[in-house]
């Protein structure tokens, strides 16, 4: 026997299925076709005019000239331009005083490399000891100076070596650094070109 439910179901849809549409949905009955009315159109003929030489832009009137009307020799600038012709004014004017002040920017995954490394030779040809300040970095110029701050603790360290190869580091602080950084393991610290 079934189950009450998929009998009222199967009732309710041999009921939908038994209804008639008139029409099918969104579609319209055909229309009769009419033929369009002559007299709502206007002949229009196509061609070329031929009155002798014709112009696209036609002469300005002479009425209508400003009295700002620039002469035929005269010169069209953009405004705040010096004509080529006048001579410049040197202006006595002291040098500028201003100095770059270099943007402190912070890195999130800072890490150290030391044991393993020691008593071999870096990328740049340097020997890798326990008391060598440097810094790896993949890409910058060998001797390329950095700044690193950690709290109170600051060094400025040449690019001695390639790397890190960890995805998403930048740089490798040496062992001597990362001491005088008071920051030897991987983690935020701040760095600077001076």
């Amino acid at each position: 026997m079934r189950h009450p439910r998929v009998a009222a179901r199967a009732v309710l849809i041999a009921a939908l299925a038994l209804v008639a549409v008139p029409n099918v949905v969104g579609s319209r009955s055909p229309s009769r076709e009419s033929a369009a009315d002559d007299a709502v159109f206007q002949r229009v003929t196509a061609g070329a005019r031929d009155d002798g030489t014709a112009t696209a832009i036609n002469t300005p009137d002479t009425a209508y000239a400003s009295e700002g009307a620039m002469a035929k020799d005269a010169i069209l600038l953009e405004p705040g331009e010096i004509p080529v012709s006048a001579p410049r004014v040197v202006i006595n004017q002291p040098e500028s005083t201003a100095k770059v002040v270099p943007i402190w920017h912070y890195d999130r995954e800072i890490s150290f490399y030391g044991p393993g490394f020691y008593g071999k030779r870096t990328a740049c040809g340097l020997a890798y000891t326990t008391t060598i300040m440097g810094v790896a970095h993949r890409t910058l110029p060998c001797g390329t100076l950095v700044t690193f701050r950690n709290g109170p603790y600051t060094v400025t360290v040449p690019v001695i070596d390639r790397g890190p190869y960890v995805y998403g580091r930048t740089w490798d602080l040496s062992g001597a650094a990362c001491l005088a950084l008071h920051h030897c393991w991987t983690g935020p610290i701040y760095w600077k070109f001076p």
